[in-house]
């Protein structure tokens, strides 16, 4: 076979392939239509997902700007002037109180945001700060609860507070132990010993002192502090 008829069966085959391929889309033409009607909805639900998604973050974290801005505003001190600009407060009360609506509110409506969630722990400490102990812990329990295990040690270190401070001793000695046992970066070991052994101070002296010197030998802050409080004895 020589090359012009080897050619031609080529080209034979590609005018056969290409007329196959235009009456299969003759006959499938609406089919095709609605695939790529449904193709591009889905592509512009997917955009718009993330435009929204987008914004949203944007302002749950101008927000989470703002109610940070309250709670560490400085307070109004008597014949001292303040900066133009700056924002006082006459009392922490007053500050919490402004601060926790804002974290409350933040956590309401952004909470599937990092700053939502991290208001709504916020909002838990304000609520101690403000002596409201059932709303702190309900927030705090639910930062606690989450998968941010960062975050949630950080809520447990507060609700176990929060627990020494209504005589729930032996709920916060759990959280406590549990935090032990599973330390984060917001949360070392060290750190929830130090804390455990505080409250053993009153309840369990021997225990307190059996921490206290397990903490002795290390070079951290945590053991730097063991050390003092067994010498205080």
């Amino acid at each position: 076979m020589d090359t012009q008829t080897r050619h031609a069966l080529k080209q034979d085959k590609l005018v056969q392939a290409t007329q196959t391929s235009v009456d299969w889309f003759q006959e499938n033409r609406s089919t095709v239509i609605r695939a790529c009607i449904a193709a591009f909805i889905c592509l512009a639900i997917v955009i718009g997902a993330l435009v929204v998604y987008s914004k949203r973050s944007a302002a749950a974290d101008l927000a989470f700007g703002e109610a940070m801005d309250t709670y560490n505003a400085p307070l109004a001190q008597p014949g001292q002037q303040t900066a133009p600009g700056e924002r006082t407060f006459p009392t922490a009360a007053a500050r919490a109180k402004l601060a926790n609506q804002q974290f409350e509110q933040l956590a309401n409506q952004y909470g599937l945001f990092r700053a939502g969630k991290t208001g709504r722990y916020f909002a838990g400490l304000t609520a101690m700060d403000l002596g409201k102990s059932g709303p702190a812990e309900t927030d705090l329990q639910k930062v606690a609860d989450t998968h941010d295990a960062p975050l949630a040690s950080l809520a447990k270190l507060a609700l176990a507070n929060l627990y020494q401070q209504s005589n729930r001793d032996s709920q916060a000695v759990v959280l406590y132990k549990q935090l032990i046992a599973k330390p984060t970066s917001t949360v070392p070991a060290e750190a929830a010993q130090l804390q455990l052994a505080g409250l053993y101070e009153k309840t369990n002296p021997a225990e307190a002192n059996k921490i206290y010197a397990q903490l002795k030998s290390s070079k951290s802050a945590a053991g730097q502090i063991a050390a003092q409080k067994l010498g205080q004895k």
